[in-house]
């Protein structure tokens, strides 16, 4: 027993005393977790004697270049992808006398086309889209696609219809923003619907808007709108027509239309801010049926309050397939408020396991 207690220590300080005069050198290795592929880490077998390390690269031109001094013997590194590089390290003493140099072999990076770390991202990603593409596959193959009823947008032939029994004209204000505004987009879209029922039922339509590049598109859609319903006889450019950019004179101005015209029918359907009150309020003193729509959460509530419906948020983008018979809509739509639940359910399973202080699931969905 005695004598193998001193082989084991006889062994141990074998190890210690080597270590201790160990010749100076270093190592550099890919780091295989990073997708860009250009992290190396280095190692630094350390020297006796030395206290400060400077170390050096060197590309395929052959020349040094240092870029850190340190004390350090482990730490990573960036480099170029594609480019041959060598690392160097030059040892000092406590009075920055070189004791030694090392040269590391060369090494090669490159760029990976996958990131394992965002697995869980890409599987997510399969999943949402094999969803919507489901449901768009069933809506094309004329399966029925139960869509919530909307209540806004169920009114929309009600109010044009409204319109037209009384003789009186249809105000459509698509915001007062431009084209780069999703929610402009949407309101113009809607508006192409609007203009097909106004076109079939006979009905005189007035878009007004504040900006030069939505009186443009907005001509387009009407005119395309009423050629769809065989009537291009009935649309007349001055339909849609522009006042000015200016946010309070152009609510006036629809004002103005309100009280000399008294539209049976409003459809406030766009990007507002502080003029859509004002708005509204004017088309409920005249006693119109009014329908709101817009993304904007600050605005919801003036709309809610003095409009009859209101379209909030998702359900004004999701309009134009509510409207439409487009199997690409109704299938994109119903698959979205499939994925939505399944977060839902995501969510709540988080909660659930978190409560109890089970971290699995929240792993599955952690990555870089």
């Amino acid at each position: 027993m005695i004598a193998k207690r001193t082989v084991c220590m006889l062994i141990l300080l074998l190890g210690l005393f080597s270590f201790a005069f160990a010749e100076l050198a270093i190592s550099a290795k890919v780091e295989s977790s990073e997708a860009d592929g250009n992290k190396v880490n280095i190692v630094i077998t350390p020297m006796e004697g030395s206290s400060i390390y400077i170390v050096q690269t060197s590309l395929e031109s052959g020349v040094w270049t240092t870029f850190r001094e340190t004390r350090d013997l482990v730490f990573s590194r960036n480099i170029e992808n594609d480019i041959s590089t060598q690392f160097k390290v030059i040892a000092l003493d406590e009075n920055r006398t070189v004791i030694g140099e090392a040269i590391s072999e060369k090494i090669t990076t490159e760029a990976k086309w996958f990131n394992i770390n965002r697995l869980n991202r890409f599987i997510g990603l399969i999943l949402i889209c094999g969803v919507i593409l489901y449901y768009i596959g069933r809506a094309r193959k004329n399966k029925k696609i139960y869509l919530r009823p909307v209540a806004g947008l169920q009114a929309f032939e009600e109010a044009v219809g409204r319109a037209t029994e009384m003789g009186r004209s249809v105000l459509f204000v698509p915001g007062i923003m431009d084209l780069d505004q999703v929610e402009t987009i949407s309101g113009l879209i809607i508006l192409g619907h609007v203009a097909k029922m106004t076109a079939r039922y006979e009905a005189e339509l007035n878009v007004p808007v504040s900006r030069s590049l939505v009186m443009e598109a907005g001509r387009e859609t009407v005119q395309a709108s009423y050629i769809s319903e065989g009537r291009p006889d009935l649309f007349s450019s001055d339909m849609v027509h522009y006042y000015t950019d200016d946010q309070f004179a152009f609510a006036a101005a629809v004002d103005g239309i309100m009280l000399r015209e008294k539209p049976a029918a409003v459809f406030l359907q766009g990007k507002f801010y502080a003029e859509s009150l004002i708005m509204a309020e004017t088309g409920n003193s005249i006693g119109a049926i009014q329908i709101a729509g817009t993304g904007s959460p600050s605005q919801i509530p003036f709309f809610v309050t003095a409009c009859d419906y209101t379209l909030i948020g998702e359900e004004f983008f999701a309009a134009s397939a509510y409207l439409g018979d487009d199997p690409k809509l109704l299938g994109s739509i119903k698959g979205q408020d499939i994925v939505k639940a399944i977060l839902m359910a995501c969510l709540g399973l988080g909660v659930l396991f978190e409560t109890f202080n089970l971290h699995f699931f929240k792993n599955l969905f952690a990555g870089s």
